[in-house]
């Protein structure tokens, strides 16, 4: 069986291992994984990593909701711009009503969810100049995930939105003809993005959740007890993949301190003013993508997100 995933030195790629190794220990060998990272499978576009789960070309896979959300567009309420302000309401909404909700329209697509995980919030990176407001976006150009609500939020905020795949980006930022991108923190280190990229900002502006699922294909020809096991062992390895993935982000600020100490970025927070710039910039996109998405499930997000506040 094959389970498809990014860069292994993420904390994403070792909870791929992971979940292979304790499989097979788990089953006796009845389940036997192979890792195929960097999209290998899909040929590195990404957004086509749902399909193959749906047509069972891979049985399981470790994906971004961003990476899904062409096929279940709902989906996409983790990229509405500066939806989430922390953590707690990312935990809140993936354990209550709306993400059961999300969980069964990804079943109704033919792919059975086990668990969440994590690949953080996502910041912007840039080899031109720091980005403190909406205006200092103005003309640059920003690789973006090939998913319309991304591009529609940078052309908002003055950029010019380039979709591309990721290994495309890094050729591109190497040679000079993209100038910054958005993404996790954690793949800033083991891509080598501080060779091309000397500012960062922390604008927390959408949330990049993971889902560990398999198959439905897959899924019917296994035993109840496999099922469960796959269960049992995925909420484990993603609840620590999960815990890895904050390390350093949430209360302390070990990988932004190596960005700056060990790789001279220079890393810019922005205040709540700075960021209610930014929001303002982007409220018709968000507007238009919460109809999009379906405005109930909007809602019922919006007031979770208060209370977790």
């Amino acid at each position: 069986m094959s389970i498809v995933g990014p860069n292994e030195e993420t904390p994403w790629g070792r909870a791929a291992t992971r979940f292979a190794d304790a499989i097979k220990y788990r089953t006796q060998g009845r389940i036997q994984i192979k890792n195929y990272f960097n999209g290998q499978l899909f040929a590195g576009k990404q957004t086509t990593e749902f399909a193959h789960l749906e047509q069972g070309l891979a049985d399981f896979s470790i994906g971004s909701t961003i990476n899904w959300s062409p096929q279940v567009k709902q989906l996409n309420i983790f990229a509405l711009p500066f939806m989430f302000p922390s953590y707690a309401a990312v935990d809140a909404v993936e354990g209550g009503e709306p993400g059961e909700r999300l969980f069964k329209l990804i079943e109704r697509n033919g792919v059975i969810p086990i668990a969440w995980g994590e690949n953080g919030f996502r910041e912007l990176t840039n080899s031109k100049r720091p980005i403190r407001r909406p205006e200092d976006l103005d003309g640059l150009k920003i690789r973006v995930v090939g998913v319309p609500l991304f591009v529609d939020t940078f052309e908002a905020l003055g950029a010019i939105p380039i979709p591309m795949n990721f290994d495309e980006a890094l050729k591109a930022f190497r040679q000079g003809t993209v100038d910054g991108q958005e993404n996790p923190l954690a793949l800033i280190i083991p891509h080598k993005l501080w060779a091309v990229h000397k500012y960062v900002t922390l604008w927390h502006y959408a949330i990049d959740p993971l889902i560990l699922a398999v198959s439905g294909k897959t899924w019917v020809g296994l035993s109840r007890e496999d099922q469960r096991i796959l269960q049992e062992v995925g909420q484990e390895v993603m609840g620590q993949q999960k815990k890895e993935a904050r390390e350093g982000l949430e209360e302390s600020t070990i990988i932004i301190e190596k960005l700056q100490d060990l790789y001279q970025m220079e890393v810019f927070y922005p205040s709540t003013a700075d960021i209610d710039s930014f929001r303002n910039k982007t409220r018709s996109e968000y507007a238009k993508w919460s109809e999009e998405i379906g405005i109930e499930l909007v809602r019922s997000v919006e007031g979770m997100v208060a209370k977790a506040k």
